[in-house]
């Protein structure tokens, strides 16, 4: 076996289970803030495509490239969102399919970690656990940047050395943020992207939060954008990763894309190719449709500010949170620690969040997501509002 599969950790969701053990909660509905699983209905135009792909999508083996028809909806759709340049994205060349970005995400570090020398993969921390994951399975070691209040949840770059710097090989970005909600300004990207070009890394950016956010006026720059903004329209060094699971409120059609460098990409699709990970014809018919509509993803982010509004406007005074600046995740302090709080919660109200210290490692003695919860606000509004209230009352009561 690969003995580094052993340096893997159990998945939050695990610890979680094991937290709850022994606990009989009382006789209420379960509610579920804990899985940043969309409930939201997922838009019948999807389904309306996928259904007329299936008459014919499942006669031929789809090709790990996907289709034209596809790849130019990715490229439009790029284009339109990030303002970028009308000629910059070349369908044949600057974007892939991938079956969910979870997958594309892991298999990006194996096709880019150079094993033969010594190599850091950074990503933030708290972070989505698959980054660790993937920097462990291809060889190279984990290095956490703190993201805490203290730098608006931001992760920590001014603090990495020029030696942390010239050992990496990877920087893995998450912006808006999970769980923080935070989204990385626009001319901090372009730093980083200085200090790739510096250091020799590649960056890959995790935007799969990039369109559930609270002003229509003021939507997350990404890291093409930055590029494009800098003069580095060829996008080198830099991948995005975009999904419709949040966007289009479709986690079982596990269909997004990476676009960016193209001499990257080319090695990517070699890799991907072998790996045989072809996205399905008919999920491709159904992604297009998807990508070319804007109207359902408008929709989305108005049913996520009601739930914003509503639930805020229950805790404000009783728990130490805030509204985030994109994606759907509340990020508060607990007043006592968060292991007892999600615990308790759970015991006395029938409700599960989970604790923040399962999405952090700690680091010099700290853990930056010990004393927070995650809290998914993506049951329904009126489920959101109980839980709430469900939450207020623990706290008087605790």
């Amino acid at each position: 076996m690969n003995p580094d599969l052993e340096k893997l950790r159990p998945y939050p969701f695990e610890k979680l289970n094991a937290l709850k053990t022994g606990v009989t909660p009382p006789d209420l509905p379960h509610i579920a803030l804990s899985i940043g699983e969309p409930k939201h209905t997922t838009p019948s135009l999807i389904a309306e495509a996928l259904q007329t792909g299936l008459e014919n999508g499942l006669a031929s083996y789809p090709v790990t490239k996907g289709t034209s028809g596809l790849r130019e909806a990715i490229c439009d759709w790029l284009t339109m969102r990030f303002d970028l340049p009308g000629d910059s994205l070349d369908p044949e060349r600057h974007v892939l399919p991938v079956n969910g970005t979870r997958e594309a995400l892991f298999a990006f570090a194996q096709s880019v970690v150079d094993r033969t020398r010594s190599a850091l993969v950074l990503m933030p921390n708290p972070f989505y656990q698959i980054y660790e994951g993937a920097a462990l399975l291809a060889g190279a070691r984990p290095y956490f940047v703190p993201c805490t209040a203290d730098n608006d949840y931001l992760p920590q770059f001014d603090a990495i050395d020029a030696a942390t710097w010239n050992q990496c090989q990877l920087l893995y970005l998450c912006s808006p943020g999970n769980p923080t909600g935070a989204v990385i300004p626009e001319n901090t990207l372009q730093t980083l992207i200085a200090l790739a070009e510096q250091h020799d890394f590649i960056i890959a950016s995790d935007e799969c939060y990039s369109e559930i956010y609270t002003d229509e006026a003021n939507p997350p720059p990404g890291l093409l954008q930055a590029a494009a903004t800098m003069g580095n329209a060829g996008y080198r060094r830099c991948v995005v990763f975009h999904s419709l699971s949040k966007r289009s409120n479709a986690p079982g059609l596990r269909s997004g894309f990476v676009a960016g460098d193209p001499d990257l990409l080319a090695k990517f699709l070699r890799y991907r190719t072998y790996h045989g990970c072809a996205m399905p014809l008919q999920h491709q018919l159904a992604s297009i449709a998807a990508w070319r509509d804007e109207e359902h993803v408008r929709e989305n982010r108005t049913l996520y500010r009601e739930k914003f509004d509503a639930v805020l406007n229950v805790l404000d005074e009783d728990l130490d949170v805030a509204r985030p600046d994109a994606g759907f995740y509340l990020w508060p302090r607990t007043p006592v620690n968060d292991e007892t709080f999600a615990r308790e919660l759970f015991a006395q109200q029938h409700l599960t969040v989970l604790p923040g210290r399962y999405l952090s490692r700690t680091v010099g003695g700290v853990s930056p997501g010990a004393g927070h919860v995650r809290m998914a606000l993506v049951a329904t509004l009126n489920e959101c509002i109980e839980a709430a209230e469900r939450i207020k009352q623990f706290l008087n009561s605790y």
